[in-house]
């Protein structure tokens, strides 16, 4: 028999059987408009980011970049590197909080650079002058005191001599800010070697350590507003400091605790002949490179001081290649070498060596003269070769983050 009414089902739905034009028993929906369709969202599928460049590539560029900057102190060459190394950062660094060290660096530099001016106008300066530029009261010393002077005579000889020697340390602090900002601390410091993977793991915990404890000082003075107590002057500093002090040791045997549960401090066992070359290719490689180091930067060792550093380095290599044995440790997503942190490594290489080869070749062009004292000029192929460090720019640029897809606005029904 059939039902011509509205008949409830078990599952609660009410249907409508039969109909006009319809054979008995069989269901027909009612009419109705036909329902629009919501615009789908735009799926865009964004190219997977690259892999960030390797971070000891920047510090082996920006250490360069500053090599170079100590083979002269020609200021044109030298504020040719600083645009330089801004031009870079201003490409390649990312968007996080260890990329605007830069800015501080540079006020760092500025700050050099007068305090080199003021020593200069107010202690004087070895170099002798000509040309007064102004006379300033002058302080008699002691006999004991002889070379120094405050005060006196001010010479352009000297303060050109003292412009060109700052420019020159405010060139390698920008350099060294340049490499803070372009690479990752964490990152660099899980890259160090097996040998010194104990030392990196304290830089960490210290590194953590600071912000910790500012955040812990923050809170707990924030807390005593609240409450209405005093969280200035000595008394509110011994209140405060108890508690951090007392939270801070928590958290560190707490650290303590996870980091034994996770294996840290393990060593494998080293034959003690290992051990010995080990800890003398390392020492003396890091005495060849302090002595090869000096000889490079001086002028009377020109001769010895490149393969000494050359030797020292490769030693030190050595010592701690052999030295990672000891550490028994996986490392969970190692940063690649590959043809980027090549590139950029080979473009500060390259602008050290050349500008080595030109200090050889025409060291008059590199160091200008201040007795008698000249405009200083811009030397052709030294310049073109700063401007071969400019490709990072064009190898490892910054990823823009991608803009994220429009929400789908409804229409009216």
């Amino acid at each position: 028999m059939t039902d011509t009414g509205n008949t409830e089902r078990s599952c609660g739905q009410s249907c409508r059987w039969g109909g006009t034009g319809g054979r008995s028993g069989t269901r027909q929906a009612p009419a109705s408009a036909p329902t629009p369709r919501r615009p789908q969202p735009s799926r865009t599928r964004h190219a997977p980011a690259s892999t960030p460049l390797h971070p000891g590539a920047w510090w082996l560029w920006a250490l360069s970049l500053g090599t170079a900057a100590t083979r002269t102190t020609n200021p044109l060459l030298l504020t040719l590197l600083i645009a330089t190394s801004a031009y870079v950062v201003a490409t390649c660094r990312q968007n996080a909080p260890w990329s605007r060290s830069y800015n501080t660096f540079l006020k760092l530099a500025l700050a050099v650079l007068a305090l080199r001016f003021a020593f200069a106008v107010l202690l004087g300066s070895p170099i002798p002058g000509t040309h007064t530029v102004v006379t300033l009261p002058e302080v008699p010393l002691p006999d004991w005191a002889q070379g120094i002077r405050l005060g006196g005579r001010v010479h352009a000889e000297a303060l050109a001599f003292a412009f060109y020697d700052g420019l020159r340390l405010a060139t390698l602090l920008i350099c060294v800010g340049a490499a803070n900002s372009l690479a990752n601390p964490t990152r660099l410091l899980k890259c160090l070697p097996g040998a010194l993977y104990e030392m990196g793991v304290a830089v960490v915990v210290a590194l953590t350590f600071a912000p910790n404890l500012i955040a812990d000082v923050q809170r707990l003075r924030a807390a005593r507003r609240l409450r209405g107590r005093p969280d200035r002057g000595f008394k509110g500093l011994l209140q405060v400091a108890l508690p951090v002090l007392e939270g801070a040791l928590e958290r560190s045997v707490s650290l303590a605790a996870a980091m034994d549960a996770r294996g840290y401090g393990r060593t494998a066992d080293v034959p003690p002949a290992v051990r010995r070359t080990t800890s003398a290719l390392t020492l003396g490689g890091l005495l060849g490179v302090c002595a090869g180091t000096y000889g490079v930067l001086t002028a009377e060792g020109g001769t010895y001081g490149l393969p000494v550093l050359l030797l020292g380095l490769t030693a030190a290599l050595v010592g701690l290649r052999l030295g990672g044995r000891r550490a028994v440790r996986t490392r969970y997503r190692p940063d690649p070498w590959d043809l980027r942190a090549w590139l950029v490594t080979g473009s500060g290489v390259a602008v050290a060596a050349l500008m080595f080869l030109a200090e050889a070749e025409n060291p008059a062009a590199l160091e200008p003269s201040v007795i008698p004292l000249t405009a200083p000029t811009l030397p052709l192929w030294p310049a073109a070769a700063i401007l071969l460090a400019l490709l990072p720019a064009f190898v490892a640029p910054a990823k823009a983050s991608p803009k994220p897809s429009p929400k789908p606005t409804k229409e009216p029904s």
